[in-house]
């Protein structure tokens, strides 16, 4: 029988506990497919221990994207405060990069899944708020650098560009992470891949590719 849970840094940690195997499992299955019992068996508590934490699947589901993407955002933080846009927006890539490669479950859970879990409309994230929202933090500091006119003249759309250089990232990282450790494929050290697409898309994007350093 699990230990009953009494004070509220064990009820944290449990907490944290439900969280983790929820996350793995759906990475491992897909979400449609594992039980608030099945998380439950997984750390050896009952279904009703869960539910005392969490009122259903979708809530689970909802804690772990604000607890995720939140983590993303706090780790770029520092980075906003660079003040060279393009300087930062290197940081940004390198930082991102780094986090999926170093939270590989989180990130598969957040953009790797079969469908989109969270419910953007409930989230406790609040969106465009550069504290807690990653995509908000790229998309300031493209803005940033579209206002003086650091990309190429024929680019009217800040967004397109934010969007194409988060596809590079994810393109880059989704692919260490589900392929990284097959031996058919003779992969270049990820860092060199990291570094090379960053600099092609900011060299294409440029009015001045030399700012790249």
């Amino acid at each position: 029988m699990p230990p009953k849970i009494k004070s509220a840094q064990e009820r944290g940690q449990l907490r944290v506990l439900i969280l983790d195997a929820a996350r793995a499992l759906f990475v491992e299955r897909g979400i449609e497919a594992v039980s608030m019992r099945e998380i439950a068996k997984q750390i050896g508590y009952s279904a009703t221990t869960l539910y005392n934490y969490f009122a259903d699947k979708e809530a689970l589901l909802q804690a772990l994207c604000d607890t995720d993407f939140l983590a993303l955002a706090t780790e770029m933080r520092e980075i906003m405060k660079i003040p060279d846009p393009i300087q930062r927006i290197q940081a940004l890539y390198h930082g991102y990069c780094q986090f999926a490669l170093h939270h590989p479950s989180h990130y598969r859970f957040m953009f790797m899944t079969p469908r989109a879990p969270c419910n953007m409309d409930i989230t406790h994230i609040e969106q465009g708020n550069t504290e807690q929202d990653a995509y908000a933090q790229l998309q300031v500091v493209v803005q940033t650098a579209f206002d003086a006119e650091l990309f190429r003249p024929d680019l009217h759309d800040s967004e397109l560009i934010a969007q194409i250089l988060w596809a590079g990232m994810h393109g880059v990282c989704s692919l260490q992470i589900a392929l990284g450790n097959e031996t058919w494929m003779q992969w270049a050290a990820i860092e060199a891949r990291i570094s090379l697409m960053q600099d092609v898309l900011l060299r294409g994007l440029l009015r001045q590719p030399d700012r790249i350093v």
